[in-house]
């Protein structure tokens, strides 16, 4: 399901899969010391600047079989969020990731402003297990609303909930 046009979800052979990106699988995992990876990094700094549109025409897409939002710039997969789903009202926020040649373009504001904006349009609640959506709504307080109380994830001392 598409998010942001309106156009149907991509399906056939020529489908990017959760494999175009390598590091989905680290992502949102911090070392054994809790420190944040450089991906994370770089998209938390993206995240929690100066909010930007990107200068790319960009299309989300709902996955709900790799639970997956995908961002796709012309035919291009750029950057996913990966996510399960909890319940009927709740999606666990998992992993962000943005190939690298599309970073510091706002492509992961975009991706989490949109997939969040899908959360509220559908009536569920969010818990964030992933530093770079918690970095997101911590500067984007608009967006606090949408953390379960009951499970928040990694909100601790980084988000005020209402």
């Amino acid at each position: 399901m598409t998010i942001s046009d309106g156009a149907p979800a991509r399906t056939g052979a020529a489908e990017p899969t959760r494999s175009a990106f390598a590091h989905f699988a680290e992502a949102g995992h911090r070392d054994e010391g809790g420190t944040l990876n450089e991906d994370e990094t770089v998209l938390i700094d993206e995240v929690g600047g100066e909010s930007h549109a990107p200068a790319l025409d960009l299309k989300v897409v709902n996955d709900e079989k790799l639970g997956t939002y995908e961002a796709i710039v012309g035919d291009r997969e750029v950057a996913g969020l990966a996510y399960n789903v909890a319940g009927d009202d709740r999606l666990v926020l998992l992993a962000t990731s943005v190939i690298p040649e599309f970073r510091k373009q706002g492509i992961a504001t975009a991706l989490i402003r949109r997939v969040l904006d899908d959360v509220r349009v559908h009536g569920k609640t969010v818990t964030i297990t992933c530093p770079v959506v918690r970095t997101f709504i911590a500067h984007n307080p608009g967006y606090a609303d949408l953390v379960d109380r009951e499970h928040p994830g990694a909100t601790q001392g980084h988000i005020h909930l209402p």
